[in-house]
């Protein structure tokens, strides 16, 4: 069973952020090796630029299992 709450006081809901690169993807793999679950799609954008890119993710919780 998860923890109750995510570690070092961090939210139950995050949605992370940036371009699309290999750091964001080292973001997200380092959120779900802490325990939260991917939720929903990706989303992508172009800012004239770069490929911006998001994922939400949550914390696993009794009424929300993993």
């Amino acid at each position: 069973m998860p923890e109750p709450m995510p570690p070092n006081g961090l939210p139950t809901y995050r949605i992370l952020t940036g371009p699309d690169d290999a750091a964001f993807c080292h973001r997200v793999s380092e959120a779900l090796a802490l325990g939260y679950r991917l939720y929903g799609s990706p989303a992508a954008t172009f800012d004239g630029q770069n490929v911006i890119v998001a994922q939400a993710l949550v914390w696993p919780s009794p009424e929300r299992p993993a």
